[in-house]
């Protein structure tokens, strides 16, 4: 769970809510169904007009990244291609085969099936840094949808605050329904603005950044792998990837 997302999204609408009363406002003043309704509906539907239908699904299974980010244990990574070097030196690269046909990660697994069906190194490579590329891109893909809804948000709030507007002078000899439709149009804006820069904009940046992290990890697999190709021992596999391991910071993320 990664801690700081949830104590940074805490903090940004407590400091918003806490300065409003401050200056004598009414905190449930500031919800209004009709223009959440018009800007999340407005947003959401824009976004899913440019998205194709397996990125616009990306992004909504990998969205959980934000506040419980997938694990990656270098260090734990880095002594399983040690192992597995070994036991190939050891017992020959057939040896590997049960391990590529069990493992979680697919990417790995297809990396190993090619080490244990004898590809050159260069195939080998050539192949893992391809898969490496576009499944980059893919998710990358998928988090640029969080992008598009930060763009449109504030535009849609500004269309909500004319059609509250609009409301508003339909209502000009009756001041008691006059009152709605300016909340609305004010609440539209807020709600338009607030979105993108309070939620889908970090969210688009936290999400590539978790991008990157796993593009790493599958990095020092790959030249793990590469490495058995090459007929390095342990020892020396564990040299080239020590430059991947990491000290674990004291962050807000567990």
């Amino acid at each position: 769970m990664d801690k700081l997302s949830f104590l940074g999204l805490f903090v940004a609408l407590l400091a918003i809510g806490y300065g409003y009363s401050l200056e004598g406002g009414v905190v449930s003043a500031l919800f209004n169904g009709p223009a959440l309704i018009i800007v999340l509906g407005g947003t959401l539907g824009a976004v899913m007009l440019q998205t194709p239908a397996s990125t616009f699904n990306k992004a909504l299974r990998i969205s959980h990244w934000v506040f419980f980010p997938p694990s990656y244990d270098i260090n734990r990574a880095i002594e399983q291609v040690k192992s597995w070097s070994q036991k190939a030196r050891q017992e020959g690269y057939l040896a590997l085969e049960e391990i590529a046909l069990t493992h979680p990660d697919p990417y790995v697994a297809k990396g190993l099936s090619l080490l244990i069906d004898g590809n050159s190194e260069q195939k080998l490579r050539d192949t893992l840094e391809i898969d490496l590329l576009l499944e980059r891109e893919r998710l990358l893909e998928a988090s640029r949808v969080y992008e598009a809804l930060g763009g449109y948000s504030p535009t849609i709030g500004i269309l909500g605050a004319v059609l509250g507007l609009i409301q508003a002078m339909s209502f000009i000899t009756e001041p008691e329904k006059l009152g709605a439709g300016v909340a609305t149009a004010f609440l539209a804006t807020i709600y338009g603005v607030g979105l993108a820069n309070l939620l889908f904009l970090p969210m688009a940046n936290k999400l590539k950044q978790q991008v990157e992290q796993k593009m790493l990890f599958h990095e020092l697999l790959a030249e793990g792998i590469i490495a058995m190709s090459q007929g390095d021992s342990p020892v020396n596999i564990e040299l080239k990837l020590e430059a991947y391991r990491v000290e674990r910071p004291s962050q807000l993320q567990e």
